[in-house]
């Protein structure tokens, strides 16, 4: 190992050099080093998470069931997070309670529903497969919290996602063309139904 020249000049070797008085960090060289392991780490650091990135969206788009179900188990590891505000006044999520169609048991499921002519519409970013949607579809009706009001909603239909697009903000159309999303579920205000609207 060569040591610089202030090591050398003292008749340093280089473990005494640096169990006597540590390293120089203001020296050239270690600022040198130093700045390219930053570099590298921050690098492949970014690297990695544009890759992760990458394989979401491609995943997504092409309905990988390995990056779905990926999701799917975050969602459902995280779902108590978004439901403490999910329905209320002015937050993105709103809330579909349904009754498992094999279980009886009650659920809750955070969503983006969109308020329509007589209803909601929810993008289907997962598609027709997930649970809450085979639910809602089996038994025909649910609930839905979306700001701050508790709705019965009956009539659940899956149509793709054009027909109902217009409900939804540019940045939502725009998310839904980045992950391929081309379903939406369709469910009219169970009041309204029965009052012939």
């Amino acid at each position: 190992m060569t040591l610089p020249t202030p090591w050398r000049a003292r008749g340093l070797t280089g473990i005494q050099a640096r169990s006597s008085e540590g390293l120089d960090y203001h020296s050239p060289w270690v600022v040198r080093i130093m700045r390219a392991v930053l570099v590298r780490v921050v690098g492949g650091f970014l690297l990695l998470v544009a890759a992760i990135g990458i394989v979401f969206v491609v995943g997504m788009r092409r309905k990988s069931a390995a990056v779905i179900n990926a999701v799917r188990r975050l969602s459902r590891a995280t779902k108590a997070l978004p439901l403490k505000t999910a329905g209320t006044g002015d937050a993105y999520a709103s809330v579909v309670r349904h009754v498992g169609r094999t279980s009886g048991r009650s659920y809750e499921t955070p969503v983006h529903a969109v308020a329509n002519d007589g209803g909601f519409a929810i993008a289907l970013p997962y598609g027709p497969g997930s649970d809450w949607v085979k639910n809602v579809l089996a038994l025909g009706t649910a609930a839905i919290i979306y700001g701050g009001r508790t709705y019965s909603v009956d009539e659940p239909e899956i149509v793709p996602l054009a027909e109902a697009t217009l409900n939804f903000t540019p940045r939502e159309r725009l998310a839904h063309r980045l992950f391929g999303v081309k379903e939406c579920l369709i469910v009219r205000d169970a009041q309204m139904s029965a009052d012939g609207r």
